[in-house]
C-alpha cells in the first residue's frame, strides 16, 4: 500500500450511536481533517436506534429468535427485517443529502441497491432457517455481520459525497482465511490460546486493507466467523476489539475510539457532577474500570493494543477538538517504548507543547504531569471510583462433606451452570462469601442458591452494588485503605464484603444498592480530594492529576 510508506496510520472506531446521529460530523469534518496528516482506517459498529433495544444488532438478534421459534410466523420475521431495511434506507437519504450532481445520484442509487440486496438476502436466509427451525452459533455470526455491513456502506457513501474516496472492507471470513476451513482446527487453535488466536487475525486484516490502495478503508466491526460465535467469545463490545486488531495490522500510531463523551472521568459524570476528565490512565486502570462498571472499552481491546505497543485515545464526536483521554501501552508490554515523536502522534495543541520536545522521556514527563510518577507509574491518590450494579452476595457455610480445597471449586461450578460471574470473593476454611452478577438480567440466582444448599448453608443479600476504587500501584499508597473505610464509617455506610490484594490497583467493597451513590461521593470527595460541584463553582480547584 503506497500510502503506508508516506504517512503514519491511525485507526478510528465509531460506535452505532455516533454513526446514527452524527454521521455528517464524522464524514464531513473529523475524517477529512485527520486525512491531512495521516492515513485513516475506519471501523464501524452497527447503527443504533433511539435505544439499545432498537439498534440494528438487537433487531437482528430478534430476527434470529423469530427464525428459530416454532411459535412464530414468517410475518413477524418479515416485519423485523422490514424495519431494518426502512431505517437504513432512511439513513441513506440523510447520508447523501444533495443529489443534484450526477456523481451523487449514482452514489445514492448504488447505496440504495446495496441495502435492499443485503436485506433481501437476509430475509431469504432467515426464512430458510425458519423452515428447518434452527441456526448454529456460527450461522448467527453471519446474520449479525449484516448490521456492520449496512453501517459501513452508508458511511462510505457519505464520505464519497464529501469528496473522500472510500471502500468497504468485509471481515466476516477472516477466521477461515487465517486458520483454514476446518471447524475442528479453528476450535483447537482458539482454545489453545485465545489471545494469540485473535492476534494472528491481524495478518489477514492487513492483506485485506492493502487492497484498498489509496482509498480510505471502512471496515466492518464484526469479524469472524468465530469458531464458538463472536458474541459468545467476545460479547457485544467486539467492534472495539476489531479496531485494535486493525491497529495492530497497520502498526498504527494510535487507535481512536470515538464516543459521545469526552473520555474517562474520575467518576460517572452522569451521577457525580464533580467528576473530572482524566487526561490519561494506565491500561491496567482502564481494564479494571471497565470490568467494575465503567463502560470504557472492551478488556480484550486493551490487551491487544498493549501487546502491539499502540496508544489508545478516547474522543468525543460532539467535541472533536477535545484532547480526550489517552491510554499508553503498559511499560511491561512486549516492545513497549517511550511515546512516539510529536510528528506522528495525534495531539491537542496543549499536548503538542509538551510532546514537541523529541526526547525519549516525553511519555514519562506527560504521565508525571498527570499524577503518575517514576518507572512504575505509582500514584499518590486513587485515579477513579466506579460502581457495578445488580450484585447478589452469597454466603455459604460448608456442611463439612467436601475437603476445603474442593469447596470453592464446587461453588464455582454451580454458579457457572447458571451464567453467574464471581466478581469478588472472601473465604476461610469453612465459609465463603462472594459477590456475583448475572449476564441474564438476574435469572439463575435462586436456582444456583438451591444447588449450593447441597454443599452448605446458604444465605443471600440481594440488591447490592460493588464500589471499586482504582489507582495504579495503589498497594503502595500508604493508608489509603484506612482512609476509604474510615470515611465510609463516618457516613454510616455498612460494608458487606471487602476485596483487597488480588489486584495492585483496586480496592472493592459491597454496599446496599441504595447507598452506592453516597459511597462513591464519599470516596470521591474525602479520599480523592475532589470537592463537590457546588464548591468547585466558587473556587478554582487544582485537579488531582496535578498534585
Amino acid at each position: 500500500m503506497p500510502a503506508m510508506k508516506i504517512r503514519p496510520w491511525i485507526v478510528q472506531k465509531y460506535g452505532g450511536t455516533s454513526i446514527g446521529k452524527l454521521l455528517n460530523t464524522i464524514t464531513g469534518s473529523i475524517i477529512p481533517e485527520h486525512l491531512q496528516l495521516y492515513n485513516v482506517a475506519v471501523v464501524c459498529s452497527a447503527r443504533s436506534g433511539t435505544s439499545k433495544s432498537k439498534g440494528t444488532t438487537s433487531l437482528l438478534l430478534d430476527a434470529i429468535r423469530l427464525a428459530t421459534s416454532s411459535e412464530t410466523s414468517t410475518v413477524e420475521l418479515d416485519q423485523v427485517i422490514n424495519v431494518i431495511k426502512e431505517e437504513h434506507l432512511a439513513a441513506a437519504h440523510i447520508a447523501v443529502r444533495e443529489r443534484e450532481q450526477q456523481k451523487d445520484r449514482v452514489i445514492f442509487e448504488k447505496l440504495q441497491q446495496d441495502i435492499e440486496k443485503e436485506c433481501e438476502h437476509l430475509r431469504s436466509f432467515l426464512k430458510a432457517a425458519w423452515t428447518i427451525g434452527e441456526i448454529s452459533e456460527r450461522t448467527q455470526d453471519r446474520v449479525l455481520a449484516v448490521g456492520e455491513k449496512l453501517s459501513c456502506r452508508i458511511l462510505v457513501a457519505s464520505l464519497m459525497t464529501n469528496g473522500v474516496d472510500a471502500e468497504v472492507v468485509l471481515l466476516d471470513d477472516i477466521v477461515q482465511q487465517t486458520y483454514g476451513p476446518s471447524h475442528r482446527d479453528q476450535i483447537k487453535a482458539y482454545r489453545r490460546h485465545p489471545s494469540e488466536f485473535l492476534s494472528a487475525l491481524s495478518t489477514t486484516i492487513q492483506i485485506k486493507i492493502s487492497k484498498c490502495i489509496s482509498k480510505v478503508p471502512v471496515i466492518t466491526g464484526f469479524f469472524g466467523a468465530m469458531p464458538e460465535s463472536l458474541l459468545h467469545s467476545v460479547g457485544r463490545g467486539y467492534s472495539d476489539l476489531c479496531a485494535a486488531l486493525c491497529a495492530a495490522a497497520l502498526s498504527a500510531e494510535e487507535l481512536q475510539i470515538w464516543k459521545e463523551v469526552d473520555g474517562i472521568f474520575t467518576a460517572d459524570p452522569g451521577k457525580m457532577k464533580s467528576a473530572r476528565l482524566l487526561a490519561t490512565v494506565t491500561s491496567e486502570e482502564a481494564a479494571e474500570l471497565t470490568y467494575y462498571g465503567s463502560e470504557v472499552i472492551h478488556p480484550l481491546t486493551i490487551e491487544q493494543i498493549s501487546n502491539a505497543s499502540i496508544s489508545l485515545r478516547l474522543k468525543n464526536v460532539k467535541n472533536p477538538l477535545g484532547a480526550g483521554t489517552i491510554i499508553y501501552p503498559s511499560s511491561s508490554s512486549p516492545g513497549a517504548s517511550p511515546a512516539p515523536s510529536s510528528q506522528h502522534l495525534p495531539l491537542s495543541a496543549a499536548e503538542l507543547t509538551l510532546h514537541g520536545r523529541e526526547s525519549a522521556n516525553a511519555k514519562s514527563v506527560f504521565m508525571a504531569s498527570n499524577g503518575y510518577y517514576g518507572s512504575t507509574q505509582y500514584r499518590r491518590s486513587p485515579t477513579a471510583v466506579t460502581i457495578k450494579e445488580a450484585i447478589t452476595v452469597f454466603n455459604i457455610r460448608s456442611n463439612g462433606r467436601a475437603k476445603p480445597q474442593m469447596f470453592l471449586a464446587q461453588i464455582a461450578e454451580r454458579l457457572a451452570r447458571h451464567d453467574l460471574t464471581i466478581d469478588l470473593i472472601s473465604s476461610s476454611q469453612q465459609m465463603i462469601s462472594l459477590a456475583a452478577s448475572s449476564s441474564n438480567d438476574g435469572t439463575g440466582i435462586d436456582e444456583a442458591a438451591v444447588e449450593l444448599e447441597e454443599i452448605g448453608v446458604v444465605s443471600l443479600a440481594r440488591h447490592m452494588s460493588i464500589v471499586s476504587v482504582v489507582g495504579h500501584k495503589m498497594r503502595n499508597m500508604v493508608g489509603v485503605a484506612g482512609e476509604i473505610f474510615s470515611s465510609l464509617a463516618s457516613a454510616r455506610i455498612n460494608i458487606y464484603l471487602i476485596s483487597q490484594g488480588a489486584s495492585e490497583i483496586n480496592i472493592s467493597f459491597v454496599v446496599k444498592a441504595q447507598e452506592a451513590l453516597l459511597a462513591m461521593e464519599v470516596v470521591h470527595t474525602n479520599v480523592m480530594r475532589i470537592p463537590l460541584h457546588s464548591e468547585q463553582e466558587n473556587n478554582f480547584i487544582k485537579g488531582p492529576w496535578l498534585y
